[in-house]
């Protein structure tokens, strides 16, 4: 008589076999016998840029023209309108910082650290900036905060500067990164615009880790999000719900609300668009999914970025080993919102 075990052993070599009769049934015992998830994901291809140049792209830059496009086999180097998509190994950086110094190029960075995230991220995150955003290039950090005396003093580099400005800090962090966007409009109105030619907006749990210089600059700038960029469009997370103003049935990609930029007018074009419809939702008791990131998904279909920033420029660690990914330039910090969003 088969002992237990052996009955146990038999019934899951039926179970697999059962498993391999159907495909689909199949991928979901795959995804179930690996150790990630993540590992099927990043097996799914790209789609492939169709250009042979880069002279042949809708130029954001004039040095955009000397991009290999052909260079990055594995993955999407341009869009259908022919906007460059920049991974590591498409463009020459020394080309890059000397055509933006030519140009006087000088960016604004802005990044809110509103509450518990002016402690627990802020130090590393301007520490890391100044080991590798914008190198060679002025720079001024515009650091929105409820807390101004904890703004940690630094002795920074050759053209660079710190500006603090002082913000109310809302009872729900939704409201603190759906109301950015007003902030931020009316800061490049009253500031950025007089004294920089770029302004890029960071959420401020991210560390630099590698060049993040000025091949990502450009008059609106989108990152791809790194859990989707390699997922079927159906699977995005768009907002789905058609009472709010950042409903979507179709879009390009899904982009990262947490890095993007751009000229100042590109960029508060975008705010602007982000903060009415916001209100408008308001108004109407409507919230969108994933709040600011929803309606900046909804500008960036009705309104094609220039440049599209790959997810080297914005990558989260706990994805794994990603072959398409030959350099990180700025990570995910590790999350707590277990404590940083809970009521201050």
């Amino acid at each position: 008589m088969p002992t237990l075990s052996a009955m146990r052993y038999v019934q899951k070599i039926k179970n697999i076999f059962k498993c391999l009769l159907i495909v689909p049934v199949a991928v979901l015992c795959l995804l179930y016998f690996t150790s990630s998830w993540r590992i099927f994901i990043g097996w799914i291809p790209m789609e492939k840029c169709t250009l042979e140049s880069g002279k042949m792209l809708a130029l954001d830059v004039g040095v955009d023209a000397s991009l290999d496009l052909m260079s990055r086999y594995d993955v999407q180097t341009c869009t259908t309108w022919k906007a460059p998509v920049i991974w590591e190994g498409v463009f020459d950086p020394v080309l890059y910082d000397q055509a933006h110094k030519q140009k006087g190029s000088n960016v604004a960075l802005t990044v809110f650290a509103v509450g518990r995230y002016l402690d627990a991220y802020l130090g590393t995150f301007l520490n890391s900036s100044e080991r590798h955003f914008m190198l060679g290039l002025p720079v001024t950090y515009y650091v929105f905060t409820d807390l101004p005396e904890k703004v940690p003093k630094m002795t920074l580099g050759p053209q660079r500067s710190l500006k603090v400005i002082t913000v109310q800090k809302y009872s729900r962090w939704q409201d603190i990164s759906m109301m950015r966007m007003k902030t931020l409009s009316d800061i490049i109105e009253s500031d950025i615009r007089h004294h920089h030619t770029h302004i890029f907006c960071f959420d401020v749990d991210q560390i630099f880790t590698g060049r993040f210089g000025s091949e990502a600059l450009g008059d609106l700038v989108a990152l791809l999000h790194a859990h989707f960029y390699h997922l079927p469009q159906k699977l995005f997370t768009y907002d789905r719900n058609p009472k709010s103003k950042a409903y979507m049935e179709s879009g390009d990609f899904y982009y990262h609300a947490a890095v993007f930029g751009g000229s100042c007018n590109g960029v508060k074009a975008l705010t602007e668009f982000c903060y009415q419809s916001i209100i408008e939702d308001k108004q109407n008791n409507v919230e969108a999914l994933w709040h600011d990131e929803s309606h900046l998904n909804k500008y960036l279909w009705l309104h094609k970025p220039s440049r599209v920033l790959s997810p080297e420029y914005c990558w989260d660690p706990s994805i794994g080993y990603r072959s398409d990914i030959k350099v990180s330039r700025l990570q995910w910090a590790p999350k707590h919102y277990d404590t940083l969003r809970t009521s201050q």
